[in-house]
């Protein structure tokens, strides 16, 4: 599998990148890129929200009315949930949302990603590159140069340049990620993955890894 390296302004650089087909040619797995973007985004849940039941609600315990006579429902007293201020029926309180997947199925779950993106054409390798000095203009600039814009768009480098960081972040819709860090959620919610050439090495050595 082949990919051709363009540079930042959008023309073929007259490099091409062999991908191994082991990583980035997968027959996807749809059930492990579930289990994973499951885990990403339970694991994002800070699970701290809370409610007074009955029990917790300051009041009274005093019978609000004698039992029979009233012509109305019974009722006891005043921290009742049918009453204003009272408990709150099952309502929900602070526990852990966390997820366990396995190393080897998340792995899975990216190379499912990137074949997928691979398959839509949604990939392309361009030059590693940095800025001179930070400018969103920049960045907006090779966006148009691979007509992106108004799309999502994941770049993935080898290394953080802090100059095309601080070009890239006020933009919306558009992320930059370490290839140490990638995951399948910003893979798959990517409408395009701009790769720089040295990440592809890095990226197919995490994924051929024994362990």
């Amino acid at each position: 599998m082949e990919l051709t390296v363009y540079n930042i302004k959008g023309k073929e650089s007259g490099k091409k990148i062999t991908l191994d087909k082991e990583v980035f040619g997968i027959e996807p797995n749809d059930h492990a890129i579930y289990l994973d973007v499951k885990q990403i985004q339970a694991n994002k849940r800070q699970g701290t929200h809370s409610s007074k039941e009955r029990s917790m609600v300051a009041g009274s315990t005093r019978k609000l009315k004698k039992q029979k006579g009233t012509g109305t429902a019974r009722a006891g007293d005043i921290k009742n949930p049918l009453f204003r201020g009272g408990g709150r029926v099952f309502g929900p309180h602070p526990h852990e949302y966390r997820l366990k997947v396995n190393k080897r199925v998340k792995r899975l779950a990216r190379m499912s990603a990137f074949s997928y993106k691979l398959s839509e054409n949604a990939v392309t390798a361009i030059e590693a590159f940095s800025f001179e000095k930070p400018k969103t203009k920049n960045f907006l600039e090779v966006i148009k140069n691979f007509n992106l814009q108004g799309k999502k768009v994941l770049l993935i480098t080898d290394a953080v340049d802090n100059n095309v960081y601080l070009s890239l972040r006020n933009i919306p819709g558009v992320q930059l990620l370490k290839a140490e860090t990638i995951n399948t959620y910003d893979l798959l919610n990517a409408n395009h993955i701009l790769v720089t050439e040295p990440s592809f090495e890095i990226i197919e050595k995490i994924h051929t890894a024994k362990n």
